[in-house]
C-alpha cells in the first residue's frame, strides 16, 4: 500500500474478486460453508492458476507462464 485512499493499490485484488464472483460465486448455490470452501479452492487452485488463460500473461495460464522460466 502506498498511501491512504489510493485506489490503484487495490486494483489487482478487486479485479480478481470481480472475476471470481462473475465466473463462480454468482453461478452457484452452496449447501454449506464447506461446499463453498471446496468450490473456491477448486476454482482458484485448479482452474484459475492452472488452466484459465490471462491476457496480461500473453494468453497463458499462470502455471504455463511460470514454467517458461
Amino acid at each position: 500500500m502506498s498511501r491512504k485512499g489510493n485506489c490503484w493499490d487495490n486494483a489487482v485484488a478487486e479485479s480478481f474478486f470481480a472475476t471470481l464472483k462473475k465466473e463462480l460465486v454468482h453461478q452457484c448455490v452452496y449447501a454449506d460453508p464447506d461446499a463453498a470452501r471446496a468450490s473456491l479452492f477448486d476454482y482458484i487452485d485448479v482452474f484459475y492458476n492452472r488452466a484459465r488463460r490471462h491476457s496480461a500473461l500473453g494468453g497463458l495460464s499462470p502455471e504455463q507462464y511460470e514454467q517458461r522460466g
